[in-house]
């Protein structure tokens, strides 16, 4: 008999159908219905979804789109709200801003619902994990691309090398045709992009678990043939940097930008003291900047270590495209987020993962994650 690990369940004692509850319905939480509600694989689990926001808009449009799934309007800063519609459902997916999810967090503890979320955020982050200590359902945060999927590639590429030296992590979203100076357009949160930008970033240097500034330490690379810069921002490696502070030298994340953006943003940001007014810059930003559905993942993770007796050097390196899915044009970074959050939920279902406690994505098997039906969107 095969004795699977403590936590795990067989998927033959698994019913089909799962109450799935999806908290934010912008850009993200689109893709996340659309994955879900989709998931009709008679062989696999099956989802009955209910989306929430705080716009009535925002659910009408939903509603209309995915017109078998239940909405409704949640003020996501309400405990009551939340627990509202929370009642009754086996899991969550918070694709709220992130300062929403300490109190879906601790509403879906209580109600003993499953709990995954997508923050970057270092201290709502570390709220989440208080509150996953002694849960008897599972707390997933930071499930989405980075934090998320990038972490599950670079314990995968440690995995056949010893005595690893140097990771590190890089990750950009950005438009396919850039036509401003900032070479960007807004492909997601536009306050999770700017709290990456201004907060304190995680990292190991020297074996030493340490904070570095964001927009610095700036550094130059080509990935097929495509120019990019990359610099510190925040939130990237989620639990990684602690997971690792004993057994790696030098772990690092940064995003990538085309050239000349971290330029402009340090002179927004530091000349013009806009971090002090993230509020107005997003304001700004959003009058400014268009939105664009065609863009471009590039994803980049390098380990240095040794391997079979010498130095040697495993990469991940890929580009990830907007594409149509079942008739609809879905940006990349749409695609990427909901696959990874959508991947792991999944697993859960399928009985591949613990159901309680605290999830660090370093913990995901990597060949488990690739061959998921959502998962697949990253092979």
């Amino acid at each position: 008999m095969t004795h699977l690990p403590m936590g795990i369940q067989p998927p033959s004692t698994l019913p089909t159908m799962k109450e799935l509850v999806i908290l934010g319905a912008g850009k993200i939480g689109r893709m996340v219905c659309h994955f879900m509600s989709h998931a009709k694989d008679e062989s696999a689990p099956t989802y009955s979804v209910r989306i929430g926001d705080a716009a009535q808009g925002a659910i009408d449009h939903i509603k209309k789109e995915f017109p078998d799934v239940d909405g409704q309007v949640v003020d996501f800063s309400d405990a009551a709200s939340v627990e509202a519609i929370l009642k009754g459902a086996w899991a969550v997916i918070s694709c709220a801003p992130f300062h929403c999810n300490p109190v879906i967090a601790e509403r879906s503890k209580a109600l003993g619902v499953h709990y995954f979320d997508l923050t970057e955020d270092v201290e709502v982050t570390n709220q989440v994990k208080e509150l996953a200590k002694g849960a008897k359902t599972l707390f997933a945060p930071q499930c989405g691309l980075a934090p998320g999927f990038i972490t599950i590639t670079a314990n995968h590429l440690m995995q056949s090398m010893t005595e690893v030296s140097d990771l590190h992590l890089r990750v950009g979203a950005l438009p396919r045709y850039p036509s401003n100076r900032l070479k960007y357009n807004l492909t997601w949160s536009t306050a999770g992009l700017i709290n990456e930008y201004c907060q304190p970033c995680e990292s190991v240097e020297n074996g030493e678990l340490t904070t570095v500034p964001p927009m610095e330490q700036l550094e130059h690379m080509t990935i097929d043939g495509v120019e990019y810069e990359a610099f510190n921002t925040s939130g990237g490696l989620g639990t990684l940097a602690i997971t690792l502070k004993d057994k790696v030298k030098n772990v690092n994340y940064k995003t990538m930008r085309y050239p000349g953006h971290c330029e402009l943003m340090k002179f927004l940001l530091q000349d013009l003291h806009m971090q002090e007014d993230q509020e107005g810059l997003g304001r700004m930003f959003e009058k400014s900047l268009p939105a664009t559905f065609q863009d471009q993942i590039v994803i980049f993770v390098s380990a240095t270590g040794q391997y079979r007796g010498r130095l040697a050097e495993r990469t991940y390196a890929k580009t990830i495209y907007h594409e149509e899915i079942d008739g609809k044009n879905w940006s990349g970074i749409q695609i990427t987020t909901a696959a990874g959050i959508t991947a792991i939920v999944d697993m859960l279902a399928n009985g591949e993962l613990p159901d309680n406690g605290l999830l660090k994505m370093e913990d995901v098997d990597y060949d488990k994650f690739l061959a998921n039906r959502f998962g697949k969107y990253y092979a």
